[in-house]
């Protein structure tokens, strides 16, 4: 007889694969058990259900957490949660579509399960995968009892029905290597679920994901479905709109689009994000951001970008924006060569037209 102690799971904080899915599993929150049960960040079940009680409640919420949300964010993310339906979140880059899951699983005390999409992307790095490392050790250790077990049986068809006693157990969910979708599904107290830049993954996986956002459960034909453990997970599903995406996965999902803040809003971000920016400065910086956003650039500076060059004026002890400072930084909201050349003679235009 064997005694095997295997320790299976390891929770780390930040797991990255190299060209595959990225797991973060932030402090767990009881979000569907008893009231009295708090998560790391002290938040219980009864205020999560205030903060998602209403539209107003959760834009409040968002901007506590340094997230500006307009109240059609508010209100995909109320729908969401209350719905128990997936968002499908389209826009150009940058402009805070993962930010917003995960700060909605920060704001919930939820742990954020993340998967990263990329070409080629297939079901053993997404769902699941099998223990082949472990199936193999098993096999090797049986060898040795083989004969214990077939001990008794006369021919080849006897030691068949024998073995077909055991099951199949190397296809059990002992031997099952979950993936993000499938962790997800197994949260016994509910996650943020972020499928990340779907429109990098083919058209064949948005097929894998169909019967995980219309039903919460996978199906794997070893084992048969596996469905959510309690709640299904609340999922965002982002796309920078380099493809477009089938309509079978869109009718599954509520739709937000984020387009480019106006002036107003991205102020608004810096001034939560990089509170440290002079209020002159934050409104010099926004508008030549938006100067910039009308030029024909190969990429247009998004709201990452407005908040990297914040802090980089901060850190230069910048009051004002001039036009040698400008021109020294431009690679910070600027990501090709080229735009850079082309906006390097129009710096100073545009630097006295929001001096005005």
């Amino acid at each position: 007889m064997f005694l095997f102690a295997l320790v299976e799971q390891v929770r780390i904080h930040d797991l990255r694969f190299a060209f595959g899915p990225t797991i973060i599993l932030l402090p767990k929150l009881s979000l569907f058990g008893l009231p009295t049960i708090e998560s790391a960040y002290g938040r219980s079940m009864a205020d999560i259900e205030t903060i998602a009680g209403s539209v107003a409640s959760l834009k409040e919420s968002f901007e506590e957490h340094r997230y500006i949300c307009s109240d059609e964010i508010a209100t995909a993310v109320f729908l969401a949660y209350q719905l128990r339906k997936p968002v499908l979140i389209e826009g150009p880059p940058g402009v805070g579509k993962t930010e917003l899951a995960k700060t909605a699983a920060e704001m919930f005390s939820l742990p954020l399960v993340r998967l990263q999409c990329y070409e080629g992307l297939d079901e053993s790095k997404a769902i699941y995968e099998w223990k082949y490392g472990k199936q193999l050790l098993y096999t090797q250790v049986l060898k040795e009892a083989l004969d214990e077990v077939l001990q008794g049986a006369k021919g080849f068809a006897q030691s068949v029905t024998k073995l077909h006693e055991f099951g199949d157990i190397f296809f059990s969910e002992e031997f099952l290597e979950p993936r993000p979708l499938l962790k997800a599904l197994r949260e016994e107290n509910g996650c943020v679920l972020l499928i990340d830049e779907i429109d990098k993954a083919d058209h064949e996986f948005e097929s894998l994901l169909l019967e995980i956002l219309s039903d919460y459960q996978v199906s794997i034909p070893e084992i048969g479905t596996i469905k959510a453990v309690a709640e299904p997970p609340i999922v965002f599903l982002t796309s920078n709109n380099t493809r477009e995406i089938s309509d079978a996965l869109k009718r599954r999902c509520l739709h937000l689009y984020i387009p480019f803040p106006d002036v107003d809003v991205e102020s608004k971000i810096i001034g939560a994000r990089v509170p440290e920016v002079p209020p002159e400065l934050q409104r010099q910086l926004v508008e030549f951001i938006h100067e910039l956003r009308n030029l024909d650039l190969k990429k247009l500076p998004a709201i990452s970008e407005t908040i990297d060059w914040a802090r980089t004026l901060v850190l230069l002890h910048a009051e004002s924006l001039e036009p040698q400072l400008v021109k020294d930084t431009l690679n910070v909201i600027l990501k090709f060569q080229e735009d850079i050349d082309n906006v390097h003679s129009e710096v100073n235009s545009l630097a006295a037209k929001i001096a005005k």
